[in-house]
């Protein structure tokens, strides 16, 4: 099977970073762990909510990176000093991406009650009309 390219479309000028960009959302199939929300929480506003219980402020981290929004979880392993008749609750670590569209930008991130939220915001440019002088050759 072939595989089709945007530039293989001479109309689709300037694309290639989208096909990077849908490559790279297939390609970040992750794994169910942590389960999560996407809401939209205004016109112009998404919340990304996911289910961290047992994650402090200081096991996650939050970059963002080439618009890839990456969420990682690290717990520390304090379970040395500590002798477990039965261990139901996992300790594992996660990374969660999604991918950004241009102009979102990420807001604040915040957690509470064993969730973490994380907010973007969408900024539309203004839209613009140029027109272009056409010269003697």
């Amino acid at each position: 099977m072939t595989k089709l390219s945007l530039g293989a479309y001479p109309h689709m000028l300037g694309f290639e970073q989208l096909e990077r960009l849908l490559e790279r959302t297939a390609k970040s199939g992750n794994e169910g762990y942590p389960p999560f929300n996407i809401e939209q929480t205004s016109q112009r506003s998404y919340r990304i909510t996911l289910a961290v219980a047992g994650f402090s402020e200081n096991d996650l981290s939050i970059t963002v990176e080439d618009r890839q929004l990456v969420i990682k979880g690290r717990q520390r392993d304090d379970a040395a000093d500590r002798i477990f008749l039965h261990r139901g609750i996992a300790a594992r670590q996660f990374q969660r991406s999604f991918v950004l569209a241009e102009g979102v930008d990420v807001g604040d991130a915040i957690i509470k009650n064993g969730l973490l939220h994380v907010d973007l915001i969408q900024n539309l440019p203004e839209t613009v009309v140029q027109t272009i002088k056409i010269k003697r050759g």
